[in-house]
């Protein structure tokens, strides 16, 4: 019981998916398969904001 609502869903997902024609773009996919760097994606050369706390973990652990 319950789970109609989950079931539509997944029902209408998978019509979507079945009947709906998307543009694949498989030049990008090449690219993402093969690990080649697209770097007008990575403009940002800051560090990510973990950095700053990794100083905070000094090995302690909870037992």
């Amino acid at each position: 019981m319950g789970r109609g609502r989950a079931k539509a869903k997944q029902t209408k997902v998978a019509r979507d998916l079945k009947y709906r024609t998307y543009e694949t773009d498989f030049g990008a996919l090449a690219r993402e398969l093969h690990g080649d760097e697209d770097t007008s994606q990575r403009s940002d050369p800051t560090p990510d904001d973990y950095d700053d706390w990794s100083d905070y973990d000094a090995g302690s652990s909870r037992d």
